[in-house]
């Protein structure tokens, strides 16, 4: 059973001990503010690092000497002679240290070297380089920590085995995840495309809004926000209008056939040249693509700068605007779908089957509608007769039951 404490004949060791700890607290905001001043010059990270050794040493100064003043060496030793060594835990303690100081310089060197290669080439965004820095720095951190079980000793085979069990039941349990999340990372660094980007995938069009490890948020040109799994961006077909800066569209009208077909190509091409969303360099055209059905078709081309969806419809308004009322300035007619219907003479009419399986021809409508009318009327007298002998065959039968019932 432990004894009641006694504060009073421990008067000197409890003020020798709070003194320790106040003069802990102001060696800590001493350090913290030389070493905001410092980090500037030197490097946050080196500030760090030995700030952090700084403390450490002050914990252990002030660990040794609590231990002194309370007298507690010989429970301390035992203690630590049951963990094993004390010097060679001493010396495992301080490699881990070093081994957490190194790994937080090693971080720190790995964000720099991908700073400074984002900024030497313009093909790597900002969210690329970070994506890039955290994959370095867990791969560190997977490098230390095996170094620390290493160092202490610790059984891997469990761990191994354990963490191959894992592996698998998280592998079959989010198949589609691992695959979205590995789809990402070859979008980040395939780049099709970026934030801001006018794109097509698959069936869904809009406008890149956000591009994560997992999925790839589009804003449609109807207000919808869409998010799109990245393992189903990766298996579609992307079309990026924003890529090269600038964009062709097309757009098809009719002219008649009568019509000088050059000289409404040339009225077109004048007419679009002329107007401010569409770019002068390349100059619009207009090409023969086909003889339609009613028309000769013309396929006005002309290049938008900047794509957007606004830009577009704002070009190709302008272009059918002013298209159209060139060609009525110059008489060029646009003509509306029309068919030509026509009847063709029936040379030997149709053949009636007679009675006796001959067939005959008959050239007149009127004669072939007799006959059949003919046979329509023998078939009809046909069918009365036979329906007026069941009649009577049913009038006799009935009379002879009358009559049986009656004796």
């Amino acid at each position: 059973m432990i004894g009641a404490f006694d504060a009073g004949a421990h008067v000197p060791e409890i003020g020798l001990s709070v003194a320790s700890l106040v003069a802990l607290a102001v060696l800590w905001w001493v350090s913290r503010a030389v070493a905001d001043r410092a980090r500037v010059d030197v490097g946050a990270r080196v500030v760090d690092i030995v700030l952090g050794l700084v403390l450490l040493v002050a914990l252990v100064a002030e660990g040794g000497a609590l231990v002194y003043l309370w007298n507690a060496e010989a429970e301390v030793y035992a203690a630590v002679t049951q963990i094993g060594n004390p010097v060679r835990i001493a010396v495992k303690a301080a490699v881990t240290i070093a081994i957490f100081g190194g790994t937080y310089l090693a971080t720190g060197v790995a964000r720099n070297t991908i700073e400074n290669v984002a900024k030497r080439r313009d093909g790597i965004s900002d969210h690329e380089a970070e994506i890039a820095f955290r994959i370095a720095q867990l791969a560190v951190y997977l490098v230390m920590l095996l170094a620390l079980l290493g160092l202490w000793e610790v059984d891997l085979s469990g761990i191994l085995i354990g963490a191959g069990f894992l592996g698998i039941v998280l592998g079959m349990a989010a198949r589609q995840t691992l695959g979205a999340v590995l789809a990402g990372f070859v979008l980040m660094f395939a780049r099709p495309f970026e934030i801001g980007d006018w794109v097509q995938i698959g069936e869904n069009e809009g406008i890149v809004t956000e591009i994560t490890i997992v999925n790839t948020r589009i804003q449609t040109f109807d207000g919808e926000y869409v998010m799109l799994p990245n393992d189903y961006v990766g298996a579609r077909e992307v079309i990026n209008r924003s890529r090269k800066g600038r964009l062709r569209h097309h757009v098809e009208v009719g002219v008649d056939y009568d019509a000088d077909v050059e000289a409404a190509r040339e009225v077109a091409e004048d007419a679009m040249s002329d107007l401010d969303p569409v770019l002068s360099v390349p100059r619009p055209q207009a090409v023969l693509t086909e003889f339609g059905d009613s028309a000769v078709t013309l396929d006005l081309r002309f290049w938008i700068d900047k794509p957007s969806a606004r830009r577009k419809w704002r070009a190709h308004t302008a272009v059918i605007s002013a298209v159209h009322e060139a060609f009525d300035e110059r008489g060029v007619k646009i003509p509306f779908p029309q068919r030509e219907v026509s009847a063709r003479p029936e040379a030997d009419g149709f053949r009636v089957r007679g009675a006796g399986g001959d067939e005959r021809p008959s050239d007149e409508t009127g004669d072939a509608a007799g006959d059949v009318e003919t046979d329509d009327e023998t078939a009809s007298g046909d069918e009365a007769t036979s329906e007026e002998g069941a009649a009577s065959s049913a009038d006799a039968g009935g009379g002879d039951g009358e009559g049986d019932d009656a004796e």
